[in-house]
């Protein structure tokens, strides 16, 4: 019984150190992208209060990501040299975003106006040109991501302590 607890809470601390992971990243990308794009627009004299709206994203893009390797959809190339799964996993988890973010504007949209013919005409409009230049940054910005994931997942996280945090003197 005490095993099984213990196994149990490894898993459960596991999953939100990974969480954690993800979002700290996510949340320090996306909100200097929300930064850029807000002193950008100041410029031209157009003020957003969207001060969350990088953290919020980075929350739910996380858990997307928690919930694609949770269903093991990136599986594939993992035994491929690095480059192939960190690609596949940049491009399938950029998709994976795409499909509930448009789930998730489609909802929305229809609770606002319980009209399905509304939330299409709500959906085809946010799925602008700028939604396709998001999304295609949210695919770059995976491939830094991924390939750290697969280098802990390769060498071990110990090893990859080692190298980013210990002080090497090179002869």
């Amino acid at each position: 019984m005490e095993k099984q607890n213990k196994s149990w809470k490894q898993k459960i601390s596991h999953e939100v150190n990974e969480y954690l992971v993800n979002f700290v990243y996510m949340a320090i990308v996306f909100s200097s992208i929300v930064l850029y794009r807000r002193l950008l627009l100041a410029e031209h004299g157009i003020h957003l209060n969207d001060y969350f709206a990088g953290v919020i994203g980075a929350a739910i893009i996380a858990k997307v990501v928690m919930i694609g390797a949770f269903l093991r959809i990136s599986r594939k190339f993992e035994q491929s040299r690095l480059i192939f799964p960190v690609l596949y996993k940049a491009v399938l988890f950029t998709i994976w975003v795409m499909i509930f973010n448009v789930a998730e504007e489609f909802v929305r949209a229809y609770f606002q106006s319980f009209s399905f013919s509304d939330a299409f005409h709500e959906l085809k409009s946010h799925l602008s040109l700028a939604w396709v230049g998001m999304m295609q940054l949210i695919m770059i910005i995976f491939i830094p991501f991924f390939a750290f994931k697969e280098l802990v997942r390769r060498l071990g996280g110990e090893k990859i302590r080692e190298i980013f945090l210990k002080k090497h003197i090179i002869n």
